[in-house]
C-alpha cells in the first residue's frame, strides 16, 4: 500500500485526478465523475469537520466490529461493493469544484503527516492508527481512480 503521508504519492494521486475530465466515464458502476470526486471527499470530510453525523452508539459498533477491518486493510475492494449511506451521492456537482476540493484535501493530508493521524477518532471507527488511516484514504481514492482507468 503507497503511503498517502508521502510527498510522491499526493503528487501521483494529484497527476491521476488531473487527468480526469468532466466526461470522464467510469470502467464499473453507476456514479459519474463528478459524483465519484465528490464521493472520495467524504472520507476527508469525516476526518476534518463536522459536516457528517457521527453514528449513533449501536451503529458505531456495528461499524467498529464489522466494517471497519475491510475499509482499513491493504485488501482492494471489490467492484461495485455497496457503500455507506452518508457516501452515496445522489445529484451531478461541479466537476472543476469537486477536483479542487479533493486535490486540497489530499495536500492537506500530506501536509499534517502521519504524527497528525496517529490515534486520531474516525467518527465511524473510533481512534485509528496512521497506518489504518493511510489504508483508508489511499485505498479508496485508488480503487475509484481505477474506476475510472486513471
Amino acid at each position: 500500500m503507497q503511503n498517502i503521508f508521502d510527498p510522491s504519492t499526493t503528487s501521483e494521486l494529484i497527476a491521476r485526478i488531473e487527468s480526469l475530465k468532466p466526461d470522464s466515464q467510469p470502467l464499473w458502476g453507476k456514479m459519474s465523475v463528478d459524483q465519484m470526486l465528490a464521493h472520495c471527499s467524504v472520507a476527508y470530510e469525516m476526518a476534518y469537520t463536522d459536516k457528517h453525523p457521527k453514528p449513533n452508539a449501536l451503529m458505531r459498533f456495528l461499524l467498529k466490529t464489522f466494517v471497519k477491518s475491510g475499509v482499513v486493510n491493504e485488501k482492494p475492494y471489490p467492484k461495485n461493493a455497496r457503500t455507506a449511506p452518508v457516501f452515496i451521492i445522489a445529484d451531478h456537482r461541479d466537476f472543476e469544484k469537486e477536483k479542487n476540493q479533493l486535490i486540497d484535501y489530499l495536500k492537506k493530508t500530506q501536509e499534517l503527516g502521519a504524527q497528525h493521524f496517529e490515534g486520531k477518532e474516525s467518527p465511524s471507527f473510533g481512534p485509528m492508527t496512521a497506518q489504518e488511516w493511510n489504508n483508508l484514504f489511499y485505498k479508496h481514492l485508488d480503487h475509484h481512480l481505477t474506476q475510472f482507468g486513471v
